[in-house]
């Protein structure tokens, strides 16, 4: 049997760690299965100022998670995950009344008595299409125990990416994928040149070279395993695509 103490009120002051933003990446949980009972008329709503065109990439933006209840406190959580695969995106900035948790891809409340938080979320350096923020609000009436709280979900919706314009898109080849130890990349006939960049999923830059035509592989070895974003650029161009290190 777990212990009560495992869950700790996602609406205490430091806020509650772990994965419970309601997102589907977070399998869904928002803390609903054990904060119950309550019925403050709750609602929660993210607001942000990414354009309607859609976010540009390696770019930072503001994001407030907005609480509504009668309630005496309320706690939040809240992720950014793209709509192709749920995986987290992007980089999440903490403001003066949130924290970063779960390896800090979600985020959280460092105190009770706002009913808005207000931060940042810096877009991936690579195009990884659209993205959705999804959020989870705790209307807790502050017996500092899991009854008589009300748990509500709410998402921002699709954000896209806007995309590489033909005329900058720039094709190339990539071998083997997956890899171990070594890739190679096949530069089009008319680029001599280029760099070469690894992201990884949230868009931290983890390995940067440079190939040539004369020159293609790439010792990737030192990567981590898992899935990167490979982002090529020459003369003004770019391209992208996905890698798996094994």
């Amino acid at each position: 049997m777990i212990p009560v103490l495992a869950f700790l009120l996602m609406s205490n002051s430091g806020g509650k760690s772990g994965a419970f933003s309601g997102s589907p990446g977070d399998g869904g949980e928002s803390c609903t299965f054990c904060h119950s009972g309550g019925n403050y008329g709750a609602t929660v709503a993210i607001t942000h100022d990414v354009p309607v065109s859609g976010y540009e990439l390696n770019t930072t933006y503001n994001l407030t998670v907005v609480g509504s209840s009668s309630s005496s406190s309320n706690g939040f959580q809240l992720t950014a995950e793209t709509n192709s695969d749920n995986a987290k995106i992007g980089t999440l900035i903490a403001g003066a009344t949130s924290r970063l948790v779960n390896g800090n891809a979600n985020i959280t409340h460092t105190n009770t008595t706002n009913s808005s938080w207000n931060f940042q979320w810096k877009s991936p350096a690579t195009n990884q299409g659209g993205v959705t923020f999804y959020a989870a609000l705790n209307a807790a009436n502050g017996n500092s125990a899991t009854s008589g709280d009300q748990v509500v979900t709410g998402d921002s919706g699709v954000i896209n990416s806007l995309s590489i314009a033909d005329e900058k898109r720039l094709d190339f080849s990539m071998f083997p994928n997956p890899a171990l130890s070594n890739v190679s990349i096949q530069l089009p006939t008319e680029t001599n040149k280029a760099t070469v960049l690894f992201y990884d999923t949230i868009g931290r830059e983890s390995l940067s070279t440079k190939v040539s035509n004369l020159d293609s592989n790439i010792n990737v070895s030192v990567l981590s395993k898992g899935v990167y974003i490979v982002k090529v650029i020459s003369g003004g161009k770019i391209g992208t695509q996905k890698f798996l290190k094994e």
